[in-house]
């Protein structure tokens, strides 16, 4: 069975974690025996990731944290003021009823 490059590299992440299907593992093992571009490929996925301008990410983090922190600090405050809001509508309105209509309550 020949299959190109492009699908077993498609399939490479999958046969790596062991979570592809026995018929795409048997296919991939196949394709490698015979393909040396392709077994680098999957040595290439064992080796670590590399981590490049840490300190920047850290910042870039950091950054991100404070800005949560105000967005749901300001989330708080808009709550707060609606809450109040509604309250003194609600109050002014029962007082107009309290005094130009002259509903009262018991």
């Amino acid at each position: 069975m020949n299959i190109s490059c492009d699908i077993i590299n498609d399939l490479l992440p999958l046969y790596h974690d062991g979570v592809c299907s026995e018929d795409s593992k048997n296919a991939v093992e196949e394709h490698l025996k015979h393909c040396e571009s392709c077994r680098n490929e999957l040595k290439a996925m064992d080796s670590e990731l590399p981590i490049t301008n840490r300190t920047e990410n850290l910042a870039e983090a950091e950054a991100v944290k404070k800005l949560s922190k105000r967005w749901k600090k300001g989330m708080i405050k808009s709550v707060l003021k609606g809450a109040f809001f509604t309250l003194l509508t609600v109050v002014i309105f029962l007082l107009v009823l309290y005094l130009f209509v002259g509903i009262r309550i018991a």
